[in-house]
């Protein structure tokens, strides 16, 4: 059990060493959505970049459990915490790039239309 416990503690050290980083990306997502949130529009929104800077939240404190106590279930809370954060993410910015092509298909349609009417 012994050497269960060194290897949990072990293998959490990166995460538990990013522990300050994971904190302070969550403190300014969390800052992020409330100034979202000010806007009317921004209300429908703000919560994406609050639940993210919680789960950041959430993940360094299951991290540093893990390095303190070498328990392997607060390390597999934090990986989970960290794919939920990134899969979010990667949606979040397919759906950023699927709509910024969008853009620029219609900008140059209009465009290529304006030219053509001269």
């Amino acid at each position: 059990m012994e050497e269960q416990t060194r290897n949990i503690k072990e293998i959490s050290l990166p995460i538990y060493q990013a522990k300050v980083w994971m904190q302070l990306l969550g403190v300014v997502m969390i800052i992020n959505g409330i100034i979202i949130a000010i806007t009317i529009i921004g209300i429908l929104v703000a919560w994406l970049p609050i639940w993210l800077g919680v789960l950041l939240f959430q993940a360094a404190s299951s991290a540093e459990s893990a390095q303190v106590t070498g328990n392997k279930h607060q390390l597999l809370e934090s990986l989970r915490k960290l794919k939920t954060y990134f899969v979010i993410n990667g949606v979040l910015m397919l759906i950023t790039l699927i709509f910024i092509g969008f853009s620029i298909l219609i900008a140059g349609a209009g465009l290529f239309s304006m030219m053509g009417m001269h």
